[in-house]
């Protein structure tokens, strides 16, 4: 019995993250309320309350959702065969696209974006952590086989991620789309070149 009761309490959460993040498509973040939300689920405020303490916990949700999606993506393109130079190009320009389709061409939902990094959520930061780690292993990868020469992943996995920052924070990419700068493509190859092994001087 207590575990069906529990299977309603996940898909009673599952159904509130759907319901909201609609309702932040199509009327926005900020004019969404917990009261719009239980109206759409046909239940009251006070239940949805019952899964989600606040107003921000389920934005929260709903951002881990969409954050997930593209922590899953980006690990599947991690786990799979093929040079790490490769892998590491098609992860990159995979967090682009997904984040470009999720939240820049979506004005509502990206005023959600643009909140969470404001108030820094504790969401954002594991996002950002976890795609930093998924990239530190694809640059371990390269350096044990000797694709890469590196002395230190994690640092060379936050300078990856900070030098794409541009390609991957919502914000960015919508305010440098339209203004002069490296193409992704550009970026990622002077990632590359920063990872590969260094040339030997003659004589040496």
């Amino acid at each position: 019995m207590a575990l069906i009761s529990e299977h309603v309490e996940i898909d009673t959460r599952e159904r509130i993250l759907v319901v909201a993040e609609r309702l932040f498509r199509q009327i926005g973040y900020q004019k969404t309320t917990v009261a719009d939300i239980a109206k759409e689920l046909r239940m009251s405020p006070a239940n949805v309350y019952r899964f989600f303490d606040s107003k921000k916990a389920i934005h929260e949700g709903v951002a881990r959702v969409l954050m997930g999606g593209v922590e899953d993506a980006a690990q599947v393109i991690a786990a799979g065969r093929g040079p790490a130079a490769s892998k590491l190009r098609e992860l990159v320009t995979t967090i682009h696209r997904m984040n470009s389709e999720r939240y820049v061409g979506d004005s509502k939902l990206h005023e959600m974006v643009e909140i969470a990094m404001e108030e820094s959520w504790e969401v954002c930061v594991s996002h950002m952590e976890m795609i930093a780690q998924t990239i530190g292993g694809v640059i371990a990868e390269g350096t044990a086989s000797g694709e890469f020469e590196v002395a230190d992943v994690p640092t060379a996995a936050m300078c990856a991620c900070t030098a794409m920052m541009r390609f991957f924070h919502p914000q960015m990419i919508a305010q440098c789309a339209n203004k002069p700068g490296p193409s992704i493509d550009q970026m990622i190859d002077f990632v590359l070149a920063g990872l590969s092994p260094r040339a030997k001087t003659a004589g040496k």
